[in-house]
């Protein structure tokens, strides 16, 4: 009797790629069939409301091949969001993410097993250049390191989604119930047996990339407050250089000698309760809607793909969506 081959997850975010998807699916073809041999790849799309041809473009290719599936978002919720959402409406035994635009070589990938096998949990790429302004990859190395010394537990330095994981670090992963989810922080949390990839980040294959310097920055205000809570301590940490201040501003008003003081002394006072009263409203508002426990993100199933196709041959192997609607095949939990 035959081992039953372990389902791989292949989760790829898209989000109007139109152009990228058919070159990207030429790429990873080759891998996929490489990883047929030993295990049982499944490519999943993850469209976050795409408003192009991205739909249809994975449609085609779903013609003819099964074993490609698509899960689309009711609205776009952001590229962590959806990583998530995917992460948590998938069952696999291995769980691998990639970015559609290529940046990040789909080749790398077989590599990830070949860790994997040795016995590592988690398998990650780690940037060490990639074709960009010298400018923006000086700031990306501050950001890594800034996050880690202010993080509150351990940050992989320069670690993104690329990354393989198996079903256990999957399991406890999805346990953060964070509606500002930051994967990669919840994987370098979470703990496991860790190996990184060293490689060079390449040019987008097609189209144009979403990602412009206005979403770098949320998406590095994001990651230092999910990581984090050392804005919150922060006016402790300053408490007493502020009192200090204050109290020399005072002594020099009372005497007279510096008519200027008493004006610093409100600036200081409203600089440092407003400061004060920012990060508690910011870290108020992120644990009220985490206390909500809403859903981050919707299925859009009219615009989905979560089944196998049928097969003529035989039947195939267990798709990546665990039963639990009566009749349907499929769970979407």
């Amino acid at each position: 009797m035959s081992r039953q081959k372990q389902v791989i997850a292949i989760l790829v975010p898209v989000f109007n790629e139109e152009k990228v998807i058919p070159l990207f699916f030429e790429r990873i073809a080759p891998v996929i069939d490489q990883l047929a041999t030993e295990f049982t790849p499944h490519l999943i799309f993850l469209n976050n409301a795409s408003t192009d041809r991205s739909v249809d473009v994975i449609t085609e290719i779903r013609r003819n091949h099964p074993d490609v599936y698509l899960l689309s978002l009711a609205k776009n919720v952001g590229y962590q969001r959806s990583i998530e959402f995917g992460l948590r409406h998938s069952t696999a035994d291995i769980f691998m993410f990639i970015d559609v635009d290529c940046e990040d070589p789909p080749e790398m990938l077989l590599q990830f097993i070949q860790h994997y096998k040795d016995g590592y949990d988690v398998v990650y790429g780690e940037r060490v250049d990639r074709i960009e302004v010298a400018s923006i990859k000086f700031l990306r190395k501050v950001f890594y390191r800034l996050m880690r010394a202010l993080a509150d537990e351990d940050i992989i330095l320069d670690m993104a989604e690329f990354s393989l994981m198996t079903n256990e670090v999957r399991e406890a992963v999805i346990q953060d119930t964070s509606s500002f989810p930051f994967i990669r922080a919840s994987i370098a949390r979470v703990g496991f047996k860790r190996k990184g990839i060293p490689y060079r980040r390449d040019k987008r294959i097609a189209g144009e990339t979403h990602y412009n310097f206005w979403g770098m920055l949320l998406f590095a205000i994001g990651g230092i407050l999910s990581s984090g809570t050392w804005l919150l301590r922060l006016a402790t940490y300053c408490l007493p250089l502020w009192v200090a201040a204050m109290a020399g501003l005072g002594i020099l008003a009372n005497t007279g000698s510096a008519p200027w003081a008493f004006t610093w002394m409100i600036v200081l006072g409203f600089a440092y309760c407003g400061s004060v009263l920012s990060f508690l409203s910011i870290y108020l508002a992120r644990t009220y809607k985490n206390t909500l426990g809403r859903p981050n993100a919707f299925l859009d199933r009219k615009r989905s793909f979560p089944q196998a196709l049928p097969r003529t041959a035989s039947v195939g192997p267990a798709h990546p969506f665990a039963a639990r609607e009566e009749g349907s095949g499929f769970e979407l939990r």
